[in-house]
């Protein structure tokens, strides 16, 4: 379980595709402090380390991995979001972060705002799952690429959804959202909270 407050980005050094498998070999700052079996968030992806050596790790991600989220997209040089583990013992300052991802979501904006950016997305909407609480709500929470960030003017248009979002200059300098532009895929993974609160309300009408 994570909290979507992204420690620092890490830079992918090597993917090695293994049949249906991707192992992703990267470093960061705290590769010394991480164990094997250890889970991390990708890109708000929950992976978990198998090997560490000479200052890097590597995290392996299966078929439905690669198939709902922007894993298989990455190359070297990439910069990925990470985060480790929440410790139950301190403040959640995000919100609560499976490292899940639902789905991608493509950049359709980036927009700067005196100092802040606002960035809007657009996935596919699908009626059905939305009943089961895979949406947005205005001032809700979404994670993106494993940043916990509020949403604003949540819409549906031609059976896309979109969401934008605002990021201050703290967030873009130390996430990989200062890499994003329009065209880019990112990952999202809805609100749990919203999902339970659908799912019971279904469940006692």
């Amino acid at each position: 379980m994570f909290s979507g407050i992204v420690e620092e980005y890490a830079k992918v050094v090597r993917v090695v595709k293994d049949q249906e498998n991707l192992h992703l070999t990267l470093t960061c700052s705290f590769v010394d402090e991480l164990k094997i079996d250890q889970s991390v968030s990708h890109n708000g992806v929950c992976l978990t380390v198998v090997s560490i050596e000479n200052n890097t790790y590597t995290v392996t991600a299966m078929k439905e991995t690669i198939e709902r989220s922007n894993i298989g997209l990455l190359k070297e040089g990439d910069k990925v979001n990470v985060e480790r583990s929440m410790m139950m013992n301190g403040r959640l300052d995000g919100h609560i972060v499976q490292g899940h991802v639902d789905q991608t979501a493509e950049c359709v904006e980036v927009r700067e705002a005196d100092g802040s950016w606002y960035f809007t997305f657009k996935y596919k909407f699908d009626k059905a799952m939305a009943q089961q609480g895979y949406m947005t709500v205005e001032k809700g929470s979404v994670c993106v690429n494993g940043v916990s960030l509020t949403v604003c003017e949540p819409d549906v248009v031609d059976g896309k959804g979109y969401v934008s979002v605002c990021i201050i200059p703290y967030t873009h300098d130390n996430t990989n959202f200062k890499y994003i532009e329009v065209g880019t895929q990112v990952n999202l993974e809805f609100d749990i909270i919203g999902k339970y609160i659908t799912r019971m309300n279904q469940l006692i009408q």
